[in-house]
């Protein structure tokens, strides 16, 4: 086994296990229900996530006229809503990180069903043309992703109630885990493919940065049109821009078996760190924000 196939089929699936099992522990039933107390927010949030995304992904996608492999990259990144990385975020930003870990869980449960088709078409449309054809296993990728998301996220509820004060003690150390986790395996598996990482840069760099850029912008838009208030427009625009980008490189690197679908995935995550510490900086700053 090549280093860069240990990475993707062995560490990248591992690394997102540990990332959603400590997201479990941060999670109780009530984060499942919590849409009673904000169905608004929620509402929004889930549908920017869910559905604007991939659109805004498949439109982007056409107007670039990227390749087909830049292209299912994208839409892979697409389809990937938030993960824990978006509730940090949140946060530090004096988002309301209720609502943020509350939206994190319900798109990462029904990601579960909508990732398989979403992708299915893109690889249908993107692929006819080219002479490759990659198909995707419907069942066998829900079943995939449900090992290394829904399972490590149960068992970690699990631990968080029946062990609450170790779950409680390893919250912050887990998130902050997660982050580490995430940029260190996203360096090996772009430092495995530096050779295409340049050319690739080039095709995807400007385009992940608009859809980092629209989807945070629909997330701000959307949530104030529908009048929310500033600590849940901040939880709904980071959620709507900060994509699990973890579970698209275990898609792309060892679902699909396609290490260059990870290379627009790799940009985001660049853009993304990017404009969230810009958020950070900013809303760190605002004095009386959480109080409000």
């Amino acid at each position: 086994m090549t280093a860069i196939e240990l990475i993707s089929k062995v560490f990248l699936p591992l690394s997102l296990a540990i990332i959603m099992l400590g997201m479990g522990m941060t999670l109780i039933i009530t984060d499942f229900t919590r849409i009673i107390k904000y169905p608004r927010a929620i509402l929004i949030g889930l549908t920017n996530q869910l559905i604007f995304l991939p659109i805004i992904g498949f439109s982007l996608a056409i107007a670039f006229n990227l390749n087909p492999t830049m292209a299912v990259g994208l839409m892979i990144l697409a389809s990937c809503p938030g993960g824990p990385t978006s509730n940090l975020i949140t946060q530090v930003c004096k988002g309301n990180i209720a609502l943020s870990v509350t939206l994190t869980a319900i798109a990462s449960i029904v990601s579960i069903l909508t990732i398989p088709f979403i992708l299915s078409y893109a690889l249908e449309y993107f692929g006819s043309n080219t002479d490759v054809t990659i198909k995707l296993p419907i069942i066998d990728t829900i079943l995939q992703i449900m090992v290394i998301t829904v399972i490590p996220i149960s068992i970690g509820m699990l631990i968080r109630k029946h062990k609450t004060s170790f779950a409680k003690r390893m919250e912050k150390p887990m998130r902050t885990a997660s982050t580490i986790i995430f940029i260190l395996v996203f360096i090996a598996v772009l430092a495995a493919n530096a050779d295409k990482l340049i050319a690739g840069m080039k095709e995807a760099g400007f385009v992940t940065l608009a859809l980092n850029i629209a989807t945070m912008g629909l997330g701000y838009l959307t949530a104030r049109l529908f009048k929310l208030n500033l600590k849940n427009t901040i939880s709904v625009t980071i959620e709507s821009g900060i994509q699990n980008g973890t579970l698209a490189l275990v898609i792309a690197t060892s679902i699909l078996n396609n290490v260059e679908m990870g290379i627009p995935i790799g940009a985001y995550a660049i853009w993304m760190f990017l404009t969230a510490g810009i958020l950070m900086w900013q809303l760190g700053k605002i004095p009386n924000l959480d109080s409000e």
